[in-house]
């Protein structure tokens, strides 16, 4: 989950390899654009959530502390025009994952932890207060053809009023970002789901403890997991990693490369096939000058476009990494 903090580094271009993880070593893929014009557009996307048939998406599209969950429908034309998901739109909702069934979708939500309250705010390290602009997850259950009432999650996992970005493996765990108490970057938790209880969370440790790492993207096995993180520098663009289990811990972060690692990636979610990333990211035609007059009509046309500078849907294949992990295992 990108954050209003984060926002200024939305048109910085990802550069350097991260300190402290393994650089890529296999041939990356292109990213695309997902759906552009029908679910990437002008405004801001990100965290695609799809049913397990991959022809419904949730997605969010936010420009903070503006944000709604849509969905879309895929059908014999294309993508259907998103629509505000019967569960979201009154309140600052954003984060959506699906379960990798399909039973339920959990989202993070200002939405008041009882009815009839006021907006969650975040209370920030330093004591600050933002109003209106916390997080809680929430889970809402699939009722047929339908949707349920959204259920907060227990304290287990909202310890924070800043509790965002979930992901959600095969057995109902929950992973998801929230500040470490001890310095106040961010940290990537997992909390079990056990005989109906999430359990107490746990920090996943992924690289170094001085950076932050955000927006986890976990395999259904939990035998991978995606996320961004700025182990470059505290100043320097995010950037997509990926790490591998190895028996009870996690292998060092890999990072994606310099193709995927434009315009500070982030917002990591997993296809339906589990083997395709969706991501967000500013790929948008920069403006240069001098300009002729036709160049100065193409750039204020494209201002109304999907590729006018925002934060869109991108998509890759993970085969390359996932391959290469599982060829590797095989040779021992």
């Amino acid at each position: 989950m990108k954050h209003a903090g984060d926002m200024l580094l939305a048109v910085a271009l990802a550069c350097g390899m991260a300190a402290g993880s393994r650089a890529a070593t296999v041939a990356a893929a292109v990213p695309e654009v997902f759906a552009p014009g029908a679910i990437s557009g002008p405004a801001s996307e990100d965290s695609a959530a799809f049913t397990p048939d991959g022809n419904t998406v949730f997605f969010d599209r936010i420009r903070w502390p503006n944000a709604a969950i849509l969905v879309s429908h895929k059908g014999a034309g294309g993508w259907s025009a998103p629509r505000i998901a019967p569960f979201s739109g009154q309140w600052l909702d954003h984060d959506p994952a699906m379960a990798p069934d399909g039973s339920f979708l959990v989202f993070s939500s200002n939405r008041p932890d009882a009815g009839g309250g006021r907006p969650l705010d975040a209370v920030m390290a330093n004591g600050k207060v933002q109003p209106g602009s916390g997080g809680h997850l929430w889970r809402v259950d699939r009722r047929g053809d339908g949707w349920g009432v959204p259920v907060r999650l227990p304290d287990t996992v909202n310890a924070s009023t800043r509790t965002y970005a979930p992901s959600v493996a095969a057995d109902g765990s929950v992973y998801f970002q929230r500040p470490d108490p001890a310095n106040g970057d961010f940290r990537l938790y997992r909390s079990q789901y056990r005989d109906g209880h999430y359990l107490e969370a746990v920090a996943v440790g992924l690289g170094s403890p001085d950076s932050h790492e955000l927006d986890p993207a976990v395999a259904p096995d939990e035998s991978f997991i995606v996320f961004d993180a700025n182990y470059a520098g505290k100043d320097a663009p995010d950037r997509l990693y990926i790490a591998f289990r190895e028996g009870s811990r996690w292998g060092a972060p890999i990072d994606l490369g310099d193709r995927v690692n434009i315009g500070n990636p982030w917002g990591s979610h997993l296809g339906p096939d589990h083997r395709t990333l969706y991501f967000s990211s500013v790929r948008g035609v920069k403006v240069s000058y001098p300009r002729t007059p036709a160049q100065a009509g193409q750039d204020i046309a494209r201002m109304q476009a999907w590729d006018n500078g925002n934060d869109n849907l991108w998509s890759v294949s993970l085969a390359p990494w996932l391959d290469a992990h599982r060829a590797a295992a095989r040779a021992g």
